[in-house]
């Protein structure tokens, strides 16, 4: 079983020197490429003000965290919640450096994010498959045609839930999903994002899987080794 989170924050500025914190966390999680509703989404009272341009992006006043809980309180829960995933983060070493500090003012054993999850940056990714381009995830969903009209302002989980449709893409398409209403004959059909992905309902027989044998294996190796000779370069090798 293949559990992977995407994960995305906003802060109260991009400097953790100036003394910024956490102030959102959105998860989204995805099991064998398909997305559960296992959502994980919190807000978080800082202690302190949000820079201008921070604020500006994201939209979150003090005033609305004033009774939301500290990072200390949900420290366990979120830890938890993302313990033994592949943990998917656009711009991984800023979410993660945010994180990390958090978890240091904590006291105690020194944990990062690292010592729970395997890291994936899907930007990094991104950057490997369209290099010299624009990568980021605005950029990305223009690219893969993934509708984000709907975001006025950034939002951990709905950057989380955007994240998840580009990575599907970047990586095949959107196979299935367990979520949504259904038509009479079990399926659905999604198209909040640009495409149309059909729904399998979770009771759906499951198919078999049918693996290469060796000579088929040998035959695509040999066929890769023609694209990376012909074109200098091949990212499925």
């Amino acid at each position: 079983m293949l559990r992977q989170i995407f994960l995305d924050t906003e802060t109260t500025g991009l400097e953790i020197r100036d003394g910024n914190r956490i102030i959102e966390i959105g998860c989204v999680e995805m099991i064998d490429r398909k997305l559960t509703g296992n959502n994980y989404h919190q807000y978080i009272n800082a202690g302190r003000e949000s820079e201008e341009g921070a604020l500006n992006v994201h939209g979150i006043t003090t005033e609305f965290l004033a009774d939301k809980p500290k990072f200390d309180e949900i420290t366990t829960a979120f830890l938890d919640y993302i313990k033994g995933a592949e943990l998917i983060i656009h711009n991984a070493p800023f979410d993660l450096g945010f994180l990390n500090h958090e978890l240091s003012l904590l006291g105690g054993a020194k944990r990062t994010i690292e010592d729970f999850c395997e890291i994936n940056d899907s930007l990094v990714m991104a950057r490997q498959m369209h290099p010299g381009q624009r990568n980021s995830l605005d950029a990305l969903c223009k690219r893969y045609d993934i509708n984000n009209e709907h975001r006025e302002l950034h939002g951990a989980l709905l950057d989380s839930e955007i994240l998840a449709d580009v990575y599907l893409a970047m990586t095949g398409g959107q196979t299935a999903l367990l979520l949504g209403e259904t038509n009479n004959d079990g399926s659905d059909t999604n198209t909040n994002s640009g495409f149309a992905f059909n729904r399998l309902s979770a009771n759906h027989k499951v198919l078999p899987v049918i693996k290469a044998n060796e000579s088929e294996l040998e035959s695509h190796q040999n066929y890769l080794k023609e694209i990376a000779e012909a074109s200098g370069k091949n990212l499925w090798h």
